[in-house]
């Protein structure tokens, strides 16, 4: 707490109640002088903003001054008598905050409470979609309210419409992608997508720490290019297991039976030393039914196309539902919710991957965002077959998390793809076929056989190695030798790799 203030709203109630859960990125508390100030995660309100120290009058407060934070919510409904929700409508039947706990509490814990509907009053979304992104919603007419809520009890991930996001919302970046694709020649545009679907590929296997042969990376890759065609379903997620895992003959297949960690293990005894720790798998398919409901529920009611890859995406892989194979299918379903809310311009896969990768600090970083957190709020014990066994029940963690620093992480990935990687890689292109043309002026050769050069000028910072010139390319004279080399350090030495994310892979673009 900073020094001379006192806790408010959602702060005061998880004080008041020792709620276990995490802690909002934002807290909210009330100073002793009259003026406004940001103390770290701290806002501090001036004394006029006091509540009184009552539950609704905190509840008020919160949704009043805070986003909905529906762990908190749950939590605080089963810590508190339903009579403190009941009084509170009743004292205001018709107010906005007051419905909007008695909607939140009804859908939260399945219990109806003893309250006539709503008397006649405008209708209200139960998130302020001033704070908050939300779907179109349906209307509730008990509460007179309009459920804008993207998910459901099961599974719903919210994210908070802060600055940042706001100037990179799906909807700013989709016309940004769809002026690169106008402005670019149909053929040129075909063959990045192709490459960056590979890189994508590729990338998404390096940032597990795997180099598997060839035909995995293309059989993974033609996955990601069929994102989106098809709803999402359980199966569809098991299909993918089998693909990006190929043939396992020590892999468990399906949903996860035991206990599963992320992290490192002793050095002696071989004990896991986790840095998260996935849902437990009894909670597994109820969590991926919901996880399901959000997806169909955030394409059918509009939500913004990033906030909902970030939920869904970053929901999947704190889940962790499979023994292997989660991180890619995580970044599959990136491509996935991009694509079903018609986001990617017409056969463009955004190499999402590619960029993670290239930022895998702030990615990592994303991650323990959230696990961390909820680590210390997760009770475990090692199994005699050295993995780990969840004591508490930890299902609310999966189901209810703020996931505005994913979708902000996500944000700046698919701008950094629209406005530098995609371009980056057009030029490239450009650049390429010129320096076909003016070599191909004066010296015939296959095209795999230019490409061939291509790459080992390439891999030998623009100059033939004495290999190529002994033995791949030994009938070039001297003077096409110096030629080629010009052409290359005028056209290529300054965009090779631009946009590779550090994979080897430029060679395969033609």
């Amino acid at each position: 707490m900073p020094v001379a203030a006192r806790p408010a709203g959602y702060a005061a109630l998880i004080a008041a109640f020792g709620l276990q859960v995490p802690a909002p990125d934002a807290l909210v508390a009330i100073g002793e002088k009259h003026t406004m100030r940001q103390d770290g995660r701290w806002r501090i309100l001036t004394p006029r903003y006091r509540p009184d120290d009552t539950i609704s009058a905190h509840l008020d407060f919160a949704l009043r001054h805070e986003a909905v934070d529906l762990g908190i919510l749950n939590a605080l409904f089963t810590a508190i008598p339903k009579g403190a929700i009941e009084e509170w409508v009743k004292a205001e039947p018709t107010g906005q905050h007051a419905r909007r706990a008695w909607f939140l509490y009804e859908w939260l814990t399945g219990q109806r409470l003893a309250l006539p509907d709503a008397p006649k009053a405008p209708y209200i979304g139960a998130l302020d979609e001033q704070r908050q992104f939300a779907v179109r919603g349906e209307t509730v007419t008990r509460y007179r309210i309009r459920n804008n809520l993207p998910g459901t009890p099961d599974f719903c991930p919210l994210v908070r419409r802060t600055d940042h996001l706001t100037a990179v919302t799906g909807a700013v970046l989709a016309e940004e992608a769809r002026k690169v694709v106008h402005r670019t020649a149909p053929d040129l545009m075909a063959r990045a997508a192709a490459f960056l679907l590979l890189q994508d590929s590729k990338a998404s296997y390096v940032i597990e720490g795997e180099h598997p042969p060839q035909d995995r990376i293309q059989r993974w890759g033609q996955a990601i290019g069929e994102a989106g065609q098809r709803p999402l379903t359980a199966d569809e997620l098991l299909r993918l297991q089998r693909i990006v895992i190929g043939k396992a003959r020590f892999m468990h297949f399906g949903w996860r039976a035991e206990g599963g960690f992320v992290g490192t293990r002793d050095r002696d005894t071989n004990a896991p030393i986790p840095d998260h720790v996935s849902a437990r798998p009894e909670d597994i398919a109820g969590l991926i039914d919901g996880l399901i409901a959000y997806a169909e529920r955030a394409e059918k009611g509009g939500l913004d196309p990033v906030t909902a890859a970030a939920a869904v995406a970053f929901g999947f892989v704190f889940i962790h539902p499979f023994e292997d194979g989660n991180g890619r299918i995580h970044r599959w379903l990136v491509h996935h919710m991009l694509s079903r809310s018609g986001f990617n311009p017409p056969g463009m896969i955004f190499p999402v991957s590619a960029v993670f990768l290239q930022q895998i600090g702030r990615y990592r970083e994303v991650l323990e965002h959230y696990s961390h957190p909820r680590l210390l709020l997760t009770q475990w014990e090692t199994t005699p077959t050295l993995n780990v066994r969840v004591l508490n029940r930890t299902g609310d963690l999966f189901r209810f998390f703020d996931a505005t620093s994913q979708a902000e992480f996500l944000a700046d990935s698919v701008a950094h793809t629209i406005r530098k990687t995609l371009p980056d890689e057009v030029e490239y292109l450009r650049r390429y076929d010129q320096a076909r043309q003016r070599i191909g002026a004066f010296i015939e050769m296959p095209d795999a056989t230019f490409d061939l050069m291509m790459g080992f000028l390439r891999q030998n910072g623009g100059a033939f190695s004495q290999r190529a010139r002994s033995k791949e390319f030994a009938e070039l004279t001297e003077e096409e030798v110096a030629a080629i080399e010009s052409i290359y350090r005028e056209l290529l030495s300054d965009h090779d790799g631009a946009s590779s994310g550090g994979l080897d892979d430029h060679d395969a673009r033609s």
